[in-house]
């Protein structure tokens, strides 16, 4: 396969970098993909997502097309020549490569999550260009860690705890596969310096005004008491298994008690929804309240709040997330909310988070 520039391809192949047969385990889900585009932004863990998946793809008679891209926030001068170096790297390896824009501003409020969102946005709107149903991050287990602990300080759910899934979907239909998920970065690392291959360190992942970065920093403090990144990271298997139970448990109730009426009206049978576990209660709950509302997924508190006013005999209407639930004493109504009301000057009604019967 020759590189972009016509110059001869690197098989890293050649240099072993891992053998035949752990490579097949790690990008067993890509063999379902046409195509698969692989973000690198020039960091050790997509480098080496680069370098291994390259390696695995030319030891096959066939198998997927490898698209590489990568993402210029705009954020840093030295972004762009950082990815420009990653383009090197995947024509000496004889991979397509285009650096990706955003297509707006990123607000500064939030900088990271925001960035990260506009980022697979672009991704998703590429792989659709190139015929990519798949695209694959280099996320390590180190990352799954950080990810626990960040939702665990956030006060999340069991959904949230359960950390990063190896493969998802996205909006347009198009598949998220972390295939490193269960490696170190370390292992990463020496990958990249075992292909000889540069990477480099985004400064901003040990910028203290950052979250994740401070938990990054305290992650080798906690291994020194026994709470590593592999012990966060059996905890999320672990919840996750418990997630999916629950969400089998929760689709058993949807087909006993929620009914879907014209209009995108779901209603339950009040007695019967509150014999349901709380668990299973809110779990029905949250997702009525994401399917006809239109403000997103509901904040946890607030759900939790709902279901308790639902368990204490609450008659009445609440408001939350863009939904309209109504409470009689033997059904309760979730439809779309009618469009919020201009608050008159010194009313206290709250119509956005539910916390006043309306």
């Amino acid at each position: 396969m020759p590189a972009a520039d016509g110059t001869p391809a690197v098989d890293t192949s050649s240099r072993r970098l891992w053998d035949a047969d752990r490579l097949a385990s790690l990008f067993a889900a890509f063999l379902p993909h046409r195509a698969v585009l692989l973000a690198v932004s020039g960091g050790p863990d997509s480098t080496a997502l680069m370098l291994l998946a390259q390696q695995w793809r030319v030891a096959m008679a066939e198998g997927p097309v490898l698209h590489v891209a990568s993402v210029d926030h705009g954020l840093r001068r030295e972004a762009a020549g950082e990815a420009a170096a990653v383009g090197l790297l995947a024509a000496r390896l004889g991979l397509s490569h285009v650096v990706l824009p955003l297509d707006r501003p990123l607000s500064r409020s939030g900088i990271q999550e925001a960035a990260r969102d506009a980022r697979y946005a672009a991704l998703v709107r590429h792989a659709q260009a190139v015929g990519a149903a798949a695209i694959a991050t280099g996320h390590t287990l180190d990352d799954q860690a950080e990810t626990v602990l960040f939702r665990l300080m956030r006060g999340s759910g069991l959904s949230g705890l359960a950390g990063m899934p190896a493969e998802r979907l996205m909006p347009g239909e198009v598949a998220l596969l972390r295939p490193l998920l269960g490696l170190r970065k370390a292992e990463l690392v020496a990958a990249c310096r075992q292909a000889d291959a540069g990477f480099v360190e985004d400064p901003s992942n040990r910028d203290p005004r950052f979250t994740r970065a401070r938990l990054r920093l305290l992650l080798p403090q906690l291994e020194r008491e026994g709470l590593g990144a592999e012990r966060l990271a059996r905890l999320a298997a672990r919840v996750a298994r418990a997630d999916a139970a629950l969400e089998a448990m929760a689709d058993q109730a949807a087909d006993a008690v929620l009914e879907i009426l014209p209009a995108g009206v779901f209603r339950l049978s009040r007695p019967d929804f509150t014999l349901l576990p709380a668990e299973i209660g809110l779990r029905l709950l949250g997702r009525a309240i994401r399917a006809s509302g239109t403000e997103g997924v509901p904040e946890l508190g607030k759900l939790e709040a709902l279901l308790d006013w639902i368990a204490k005999g609450g008659i009445g209407a609440r408001t939350l997330s863009g939904a309209l639930l109504r409470a009689t004493p033997t059904v309760l109504a979730i439809a779309k909310a009618p469009p919020r009301r201009r608050r008159a000057v010194g009313a206290d009604v709250n119509l956005r988070d539910g916390s006043e019967t309306v």
